[in-house]
């Protein structure tokens, strides 16, 4: 409906329906990109909504020396560190809170219906042991990682959202892989 220069122009001039169209059009994206780094669906709604706040009050600083979205994600990015950071959530990355049945936690969010219970609970431990080995990884590991793999971003995006060169992301994912790789294995080498 609208082109990236009318949502720009049109966020700038505090444009009601032109910013609903904004926020309702990155709405799930950003949603989705929070509750990669936070593992809670309430919470990651809550920074959604102060990426869009944020948007919207500082549209005015926004260069146009990359994508809307780019800097749309770099922002959701920063909150959700900044979250993390000021929830003293990196003093517990082994995030144990995953283990422990949380009355907060949309599963449907995170994985898909199953007709089979059984396969429905391995499926949700296997997301389990997955995510508390993505929380572990080092912080540049896990938002490289996240973003491309869970956001489906490409390096490129990533290397402006990060504002890193090309060859940095692509090392940071190799990297991450590669750590990710090490603790799956050692995880369930442990349970044999």
């Amino acid at each position: 409906m609208y082109d990236e220069s009318e949502i720009i122009e049109g966020i700038k001039q505090k444009n009601e329906a032109i910013f609903k169209f904004f926020v309702e059009k990155w709405q799930k994206q950003i949603i989705n990109l929070c509750y990669n780094f936070t593992h809670n669906l309430q919470d990651a709604e809550d920074l959604a909504q102060e990426v869009f706040i944020e948007v919207y009050n500082s549209i005015n600083r926004f260069k146009g020396d990359s994508l809307l979205s780019t800097w749309l994600y770099r922002i959701a990015v920063n909150k959700s560190i900044n979250f993390i950071n000021r929830n003293k959530l990196q003093k517990i990355l082994n995030f144990s809170f995953l283990f422990k049945e949380e009355d907060n936690i949309d599963d449907n969010y995170v994985i898909q219906h199953y007709d089979n219970v059984s396969e429905s609970i391995e499926q949700k431990e296997r997301i389990k042991i997955l995510n508390k080995a993505i929380s572990s990884l080092p912080s540049q590991q896990k938002i490289a990682f996240t973003l491309h793999k869970l956001q489906d971003i490409s390096y490129k995006d990533i290397a402006e959202i990060m504002q890193l060169s090309l060859p940095a992301v692509e090392s940071l994912i190799h990297r991450a892989k590669k750590n990710l790789q090490k603790k799956l294995i050692k995880y369930y080498e442990s349970k044999l």
